[in-house]
């Protein structure tokens, strides 16, 4: 039989996995019985112990768990350095076009996702369509990747919460969050971030809905505050005299910015001129605004835990509203802060006295004559990144039960452990991944904002190679698609399922393996060249250089190490091992699709208002 062959018959399993006996280079495949993959529709048992996740997060809890997962320091902290090494026009751009790859890498686990509703499937995907050794090194990537990015939370509120601004002018300084050692702060909010992640996954979704739809009513309001204080008359106190308008966009200043600034080791500085500094301004920004969007990934993140996990709308719509409003909110809150901050301002080029005071959006209000939004703003951001250190590990978490689930978390002793729940929550997981995250102790050593800077670094990387697994997982998954129309071996009605162009396929993107090949070639090329900067500098940045691609050699060694657990150094068994299984396809109930804007009436009218509204907020009220 070969074992490449789509199995569209389901609900027979064909797992490829030699005996004990075995020893010829072409194993047999060998029937097993279903294992955690399956989806099973019908509602989890929810037992005080056990081993289950209880399925009870909504739609609007899914949507808003990724929304608020992604909305921090990245944007709020990140996009002064992206306004300063692209320039005004290089930063918005920048924002649009990683938006654009990081949609496209949704898109694809989306579809596949919508299709065939099964739990943890940025590590089942391509355990099916690529190999098990890469599903099983995604998983553990994944998981590292974030825990790391919780830990660079946790040192990002402790960092925040230092606030000092002094320009001369305007002094504002947090005396208690300066005085008190950031080790204390990482304390107390691991403590918090732990204690609100062993809440009953019931609570924790109301948690994040609401964490979730104040961070969206803040960036709105954020955004409309940069409109007026750019176009509005300079009230009394502001740093200037006359309307800002679009002066920060005109000369002297450029569309790019055509000088790299290089930091030496020594504390010295040069600078890089031209074509070539404009190039590397803008990719070294490519790499920081990637950072910014890691956590959209996290709308496939919560299957396990979503009452509606089996409906085929309900995953399609949550990845198009997060695609549609993290892209153009970012990209819209970093095209206003850059008219009111010019882009060789001194606080987003390096200096200012605490990482808050390196915030566009807070320079902008304070130039502008309100200090007092300034206390509010960096507020906020301690709050944004304190939440998104509680959305971290709730993946990391889930992800590190769902592998011992799978029992590829080691010795039996300790996987029994990580498989508990109490409550439906994997207390264990949790417990074991906050353990990880005391790495970010080492965020209390350094200059502000160096060491996170550096666990930043490790987690985009990690991240980017899942990104980068998930778009040849698609590749491959779009291929099996059309060869299991081929083979006879499906019902009609299957090979219907399986048809992209049949109106109740559940989530369909218009050419969406271009837009894989487009996301895999973006994020490998970003994987390989995101450590530049660590070559520029003299002496040569070891440091750096480390955390921009320790991440690599650990991807391949958990592979090699999966190989060798499994077939020893028989390297003739060392190839592809998948099923390109297509069980659990599911269609849509209805051709009447979710997230077509319909108006009741004709004109302007009261009702077509709040229809629009509606849909805007949701993304697609059903359509009756």
């Amino acid at each position: 039989m070969d074992h490449e062959k789509p199995q569209a018959v389901y609900p027979q399993v064909y797992e490829y996995e030699a005996t004990p006996t075995q020893t010829t280079a072409s194993p047999e495949p060998m029937m097993r019985p279903p294992s955690i993959d399956e989806l099973e529709y019908v509602e989890d048992r929810r037992e005080r112990r056990g081993d289950s996740l209880w399925r009870v997060l909504k739609e609007r809890h899914v949507s808003m768990i990724a929304f608020s997962g992604t909305i921090g320091n990245g944007l709020f902290l990140g996009s002064g350095r992206s306004l300063a090494s692209a320039g005004p026009g290089g930063a918005v751009l920048s924002y649009i076009l990683v938006g654009t790859v990081i949609s496209s890498v949704i898109s694809c686990l989306g579809e596949m996702t919508a299709l065939m509703p099964v739990n943890a499937p940025v590590m089942e995907f391509p355990r099916r369509y690529l190999d098990r050794g890469v599903g099983f090194a995604v998983g553990w990537v994944y998981w590292f990747a974030y825990a790391i990015l919780a830990a660079d939370e946790i040192v990002a509120v402790a960092n925040t919460v230092a606030f000092k601004y002094d320009d001369g002018r305007t002094y504002i300084n947090w005396v208690v969050g300066g005085e008190v050692d950031a080790a204390v702060w990482i304390a107390l909010f691991l403590v918090i971030v732990v204690a609100i992640n062993m809440l009953p996954v019931k609570y924790f979704g109301e948690f994040e809905y609401v964490f979730g739809c104040f961070k969206l009513m803040f960036i709105v309001m954020l955004i409309v505050l940069m409109v007026c204080l750019d176009t509005m008359q300079p009230r009394k106190g502001a740093y200037y005299d006359q309307v800002v308008g679009p002066k920060n966009w005109k000369a002297p200043y450029t569309f790019f910015n055509k000088r790299y600034r290089v930091r030496n080791n020594d504390g010295t500085q040069r600078f890089i001129e031209g074509q070539i500094g404009s190039f590397l301004g803008i990719w070294t920004t490519f790499v920081n605004i990637m950072f910014a969007y890691i956590g959209m990934d996290i709308v496939a993140a919560t299957a396990a835990e979503s009452t509606s996990l089996a409906d085929a709308e309900s995953m399609k719509m949550a990845a198009r509203k997060t695609n549609i409003r993290i892209v153009t909110l970012y990209s819209l809150a970093v095209l206003t802060a850059s008219f009111m901050v010019p882009m060789d301002h001194p606080f987003i080029n390096g200096g200012g006295q605490s990482v808050g005071s390196h915030s566009v959006f807070l320079i902008a209000v304070v130039e502008a004559g309100l200090p007092m939004a300034a206390h509010f703003f960096n507020a906020v951001f301690v709050f944004s990144s304190f939440t998104c250190a509680i959305n971290s590990l709730y993946v990391a978490s889930r992800v590190l039960h769902t592998l011992a689930l799978r029992e590829q978390t080691g010795p039996d002793f300790i996987t029994l452990r990580l498989q508990h729940t109490r409550s439906g929550v994997p207390v264990r997981a949790v417990l074991v991944t906050a353990g990880m995250m005391l790495i970010g102790f080492m965020g209390r050593t350094g200059s502000p904002g160096e060491r996170l800077g550096e666990l930043a670094s490790n987690c985009t990387v990690s991240c980017l190679i899942v990104y980068t697994v998930i778009c040849a997982t698609y590749l491959s998954f779009f291929k099996t698609l059309g060869d299991a129309k081929l083979y006879g071996n499906a019902s009609e009605a299957q090979t219907a399922m399986y048809d992209r162009d049949n109106p109740r396929y559940p989530y369909k993107s218009h050419g969406q393996w271009l837009k894989a090949c487009y996301g895999l070639v973006s994020c490998l090329l970003l994987v390989t060249f995101n450590g530049v900067g660590a070559f520029l500098e003299k002496p040569f940045d070891v440091r750096r250089f480390i955390a921009s691609y320790i991440s690599v050699p650990v991807f391949i060694l958990l592979l090699v190490g999966y190989k060798i657990g499994k077939h020893g150094f028989r390297f003739s068994q060392w190839g592809p091992e998948r099923s390109n299984d297509l069980r659990n396809c599911i269609q849509a109930t209805s051709e009447v699709r979710k997230g077509r804007l319909e108006f009741p009436d004709e004109g302007f009218t009261k009702e077509n208002g709040r229809t629009f509204v509606d849909w805007i907020w949701r993304h697609g009220p059903p359509v009756r």
